[in-house]
C-alpha cells in the first residue's frame, strides 16, 4: 500500500501547477506544489470496526465502556497505582475521552551494596526495609543465594547485587534454572530470586559445577497480585492496547542522561526474562499492544554515540524473539538557541535514524512545549514575541531568536527521515508525544516538580503542529496532569472535543477548478477560512466541495479531508495566508494554518 500511495504522490507531482504551497517551515523547505489533474477523494483504509463493548460492573462499580468524546489525542501515559479502582475509573475516563492506547510508567534496576550480613542497602547506606522481609532458611535472600552457589562450586560467589520493584507477579517463565532461581513469600510481596553471569548470556545449561565465577543476583520485589494482568483485562473492556513498561537501565553516575554500560548485560537478563514470561502468559492477548521503554535521551546529533542505544537495540532483539510486538521510546527534543546542546531539525532527523536502526518499532518524540524546550510558532510568527509561559525557561525573547524551530519543524522533518528508514528497511512509526503540561505554575500538578496546568486551546495548538507528519498522536500524561485544576483539562476536552482542528492545507486543483485540500479532525459540517490581504473567503464544504473521513494511510485514524474552490491567483505570490475551519456549532479552530503561495 505504501508503495501504491508514493506511485500515485509521483504521479500528482509530474503535472505540476504554477503555484505551491509552502508548508511553516524553514525557508529551505521543499514547497509542495499543486495539480491540475482531479484528485481523488483520499483511499479508503480497510480497517475492522471496534468489538461492541458493554458496560461491566465489579467492586469498583459499575463503568460506561462507550466512547464519548471522540478527540485528536487517543493515547496517555498513567503511573501506577495501588488501588484497582483507580486503574478502572483513570481508563474509562481516558476512554471517554476518545483514547484507546495506554503506555505505563515503570521502575528501574537499581545496583545496590549489602550489608555484611547480606541485607540489601539503601542508596545512602542505610538498610533498604523494602528487601529486608526476602528471607530463607533463616539467611538473607542475598546469603541464601550464595550459599546455594557454593555448593556447586565453593569458589562461586555473587559480586554484583541488583534490585527492582514492580507491582507485577510473574509465572515460571520468569526463571531459567530452576535449582538455583525461584520465588520467596513473605506477606503481601513476592520476591524473585534469580542468579546469571554479569555479560547478559544467561547460560541456559544451568551448569554452576564446572567453573568457579562470579555471578550478578537480581532480587525482584514483586506483588501477590499481577497488575499487568489486571490491566490488561481490563483495557480489553475498553478495547484498548497497554504497553506495560520494561526495566530502566540504571544511570551513569557522571552523566545521569546515559545508561551506565557495566549494567547493560544484566539488565538485558532482566528484560529476557520478563519478556520470557510475558511470551508464556501474554504473547496472543491483543490487549498487549507492546512494551514501553522509559530511559528517555535528547534527539541530538552525538546520539549514535550515546550506550543507551545499546539498551534499545539489546531489548529490541529479545522482543522481537519473545513476543514479535514493537518496542515503544519517547525521546526528547530541545531547540533552544542560548544553549549548548540545542539542536536543529535537521540534527534531530539523524537523531531519529539512529534510533531507528536500533530495531525500536514505535519513536514517539516528546514535543518539549511542556518544558518549554520548543515553541509552538509559524514562520510568519519568529519575531514575535514567546508566550509569557515559556519565559522561565528561555526568557523574554522573540520565537525566532529564542529556538531553532517549531515543533512542527522538527515532526516534518522527523517524518523525511522515518521515510528513509522504510526505504532501507526499517519498520518504525513516528508518533507524537504532545505534553499537556506548562513549564510551570501557581499550583503544581504532580507531587513533585514545578509543571503547572495547561489548556486546550494550547494542546489544540500542539495537534496542529504535530500536522500530517505522525501515525499516532499520545500524550504525557493523563494523572495529574489531564485531571488537575479546575476546570480540568479534562473536563475542557469533555465540552469542547467537537471544536474542529485543522493540521494542514495544500493548494489542490479539481477541474476545472483551483482549490484548497485541508486536513484535520471533526471537519463534519465545516467551512473552510481563507483570510488574505485581499479578503476572506467563507466556503461552506457540504455546500460547494467534498469531506472524505476516511484517513490516507499511516494518518492517525481520526484525520479526515475537506476540499473546497479557491481561486488562488488572488492572492499576491509570497504572501502568508490564514486558513481556518469552522465546525457545525460554529465553533473555529483555535489555530489557523498559516500558509504561502510562491511564483
Amino acid at each position: 500500500m505504501r508503495w501504491l500511495f508514493l506511485l500515485v504522490g509521483a504521479a500528482v507531482l509530474a503535472v505540476v501547477a504554477v503555484a505551491i504551497i509552502l508548508f511553516p517551515s524553514s525557508s529551505s523547505e521543499r514547497p509542495v506544489a499543486s495539480s491540475s489533474s482531479t484528485p481523488k477523494p483520499s483511499r479508503t483504509v480497510s480497517t475492522p470496526p471496534p468489538p461492541k463493548v458493554k458496560e461491566f460492573t465489579d467492586p469498583c462499580g459499575t463503568f460506561d465502556t462507550a466512547t464519548k468524546n471522540f478527540y485528536a489525542v487517543t493515547g496517555y501515559w498513567i503511573t501506577p497505582k495501588s488501588n484497582p479502582c483507580t486503574w478502572r475509573h483513570q481508563l474509562q475516563e481516558i476512554h471517554r475521552a476518545g483514547g484507546d492506547t495506554i503506555i505505563r510508567i515503570g521502575y528501574g534496576l537499581q545496583f545496590r551494596g549489602v550489608s555484611d550480613t547480606g541485607e540489601v542497602l539503601s542508596k545512602d547506606g542505610t538498610l533498604d526495609p523494602l528487601y529486608k522481609a526476602c528471607e530463607e532458611d533463616g539467611l538473607s535472600c542475598h546469603d541464601a543465594a550464595e550459599r546455594d552457589l557454593r555448593k556447586a562450586n565453593p569458589g562461586n560467589r555473587i559480586g554484583r547485587t541488583y534490585v527492582y520493584r514492580t507491582d507485577e507477579a510473574f509465572g515460571g517463565g520468569l526463571f531459567r534454572c530452576p535449582k538455583m532461581e525461584h520465588s520467596v513469600k513473605a506477606g503481601d510481596r513476592i520476591y524473585y530470586r534469580m542468579v546469571a553471569p554479569p555479560d547478559g548470556s544467561d547460560d541456559a545449561t544451568c551448569d554452576f559445577t564446572k567453573k568457579a565465577t562470579s555471578y550478578d543476583l537480581i532480587l525482584v520485589a514483586g506483588s501477590a497480585k499481577d497488575s499487568l494482568n489486571e490491566l490488561l483485562d481490563l483495557a480489553d473492556q475498553f478495547s484498548m492496547r497497554v504497553f506495560p513498561a520494561l526495566p530502566l537501565a540504571p544511570r551513569d553516575s557522571e552523566t545521569p542522561t546515559r545508561a551506565n554500560k557495566r549494567h547493560i548485560g544484566t539488565l538485558t537478563t532482566l528484560t529476557r526474562r520478563i519478556l520470557q514470561d510475558y511470551g508464556v502468559r501474554f504473547a496472543d492477548r491483543q490487549a498487549l499492544g507492546g512494551v514501553y521503554q522509559p530511559f528517555e535521551v535528547q534527539m541530538a546529533a552525538t546520539l549514535a554515540t550515546n550506550p543507551t542505544l545499546e539498551v534499545y537495540a539489546d531489548q529490541h532483539r529479545i522482543v522481537e524473539q519473545e513476543l514479535g510486538k514493537p518496542i515503544l521510546i519517547s525521546p526528547y527534543l530541545d531547540a533552544r538557541k542560548r544553549v549548548g546542546f540545542g539542536q536543529t531539525p535537521a540534527q534531530v532527523a539523524e537523531a531519529f535514524k539512529a534510533l531507528a536502526r536500533t530495531g525500536v518499532g514505535i519513536i514517539a518524540p516528546q514535543d518539549s512545549r511542556g518544558t518549554g524546550k520548543v515553541g509552538l510558532f509559524w514562520p510568519d510568527e519568529r519575531d514575535t514575541e514567546v508566550d509569557d509561559r515559556l519565559r522561565p525557561v528561555v526568557g523574554e525573547a522573540t520565537y525566532g531568536t529564542a529556538y531553532h524551530g517549531s515543533t512542527r519543524d522538527y515532526y516534518r522533518e522527523m517524518a523525511k527521515a522515518r521515510d528513509e528508514m522504510l526505504q532501507a528497511g526499517h519498520e518504525v512509526e513516528l508518533w507524537a508525544n504532545v505534553e499537556a503540561f506548562e513549564p510551570s505554575g501557581k499550583q503544581p500538578c504532580a507531587p513533585q516538580g514545578t509543571r503547572g496546568q495547561t489548556d486546550k486551546k494550547r494542546l489544540d495548538q500542539a495537534v496542529t503542529m504535530a500536522g500530517r507528519y505522525v501515525q499516532k498522536i499520545v500524550s504525557y500524561m493523563w494523572s495529574d496532569f489531564m485531571t488537575c485544576g479546575d476546570p480540568s483539562l479534562q473536563d475542557e476536552i469533555a465540552g469542547d472535543w467537537q471544536r474542529p482542528i485543522a493540521v494542514d492545507a495544500i493548494r489542490r486543483a479539481r477541474d476545472p477548478q483551483d482549490g484548497v485540500e485541508v486536513r484535520g479532525y471533526n471537519l463534519d459540517g465545516s467551512t473552510v477560512l481563507v483570510e488574505w490581504s485581499g479578503g476572506t473567503k467563507e466556503l461552506v464544504v457540504s455546500a460547494v466541495g467534498w469531506l472524505d473521513k476516511d484517513p490516507l494511510e499511516e494518518h492517525p485514524a481520526r484525520m479526515a479531508t475537506a476540499w473546497v474552490p479557491f481561486d488562488w491567483t488572488q492572492v499576491p505570490p509570497g504572501e502568508w495566508v490564514k486558513i481556518g475551519i469552522k465546525g457545525a456549532s460554529g465553533k473555529e479552530a483555535t489555530t489557523p494554518l498559516h500558509v504561502r503561495i510562491s511564483a
